[in-house]
């Protein structure tokens, strides 16, 4: 069982590891174009405000989640790349400032909300409150190596990239799905190195299907910041061969570019 507690403990760890990264830019430099085709830093900077908001909606009134969600994509609006946009043009500091504030109200809003059990409406499948966290962790951090590479910024990875990993596993079934694939029923062995050297496996040992290496290049896999034959993974038989190319630790289908 995910311990929410934790995951938001590194959650506010990863958004204030971003926010020294974007905190000292001027306008020009939110302006940095980025690795997602058509994000500048603000469009992403804004996108985790836009999804905090989101997420605060869906804790507070499922019901209102579900119907704004569902008037959104029926108008044809890309409620994704609106919510990016609404950043462009806007003063960086107040920008980062409804960052800070969306951020740190989901925080405690889903740490009041993880001991219901209840699950909360989403993009893709509903999900308890320590899920949420843990998604918004592993957002934070793919998002922020858009803009950690736009700014030709290298980040030290740290353990809190299992977050992320666990997430990515937790996905298989999903990525199948979404692209119309019968989900595997074989299970999958995944073993990876963490930052600080220690081992991290799921599934069984003796599984046919496997994937291995640094917990980072799998993160960045999941992601989709990297492509497969950019990555230091041994890969081992067929299940595994047809979900790393799909792999997808998000909601709904991936846009161009990253």
């Amino acid at each position: 069982m995910v311990d929410a507690t934790a995951v938001l403990t590194d959650l506010r760890a990863e958004s204030a590891e971003l926010d020294a990264l974007v905190a000292g830019l001027d306008p020009a430099g939110f302006a940095t174009p980025t690795p997602a085709e058509g994000w500048t830093i603000a469009h992403q900077i804004a996108h985790l405000a836009w999804t905090d908001q989101w997420s605060l909606l869906a804790c507070r009134d499922g019901d209102r989640f579900t119907a704004e969600a569902t008037a959104i994509y029926a108008s044809g609006v890309d409620p994704v790349d609106a919510g990016a946009a609404a950043g462009v043009g806007e003063d960086p500091a107040a920008l980062l400032e409804r960052w800070r504030a969306s951020r740190e109200e989901l925080a405690v809003e889903l740490a009041s909300v993880a001991g219901s059990g209840r699950r909360l409406p989403w993009f893709g499948p509903p999900m308890k409150a320590a899920s949420m966290a843990t998604a918004r962790l592993m957002e934070t951090w793919a998002h922020g190596q858009d803009v950690a590479d736009a700014l030709g910024v290298t980040r030290p990875p740290t353990d809190r990239l299992r977050h992320v990993a666990h997430l990515g596993i937790r996905t298989v079934g999903f990525a199948f799905a979404l692209h119309g694939a019968p989900v595997p029923e074989a299970p999958i062995r995944v073993e990876l190195t963490s930052p600080s050297g220690e081992l991290w496996a799921w599934g069984p040992a003796d599984a046919v299907d496997s994937v291995r290496g640094p917990a980072l290049d799998f993160c960045l896999l999941v992601t989709q910041r990297r492509r497969p034959d950019e990555l230091d993974l041994t890969v081992t038989g067929p299940v595994v061969a047809a979900w790393l190319p799909i792999a997808q630790a998000f909601a709904g289908f991936p846009g161009k570019g990253r």
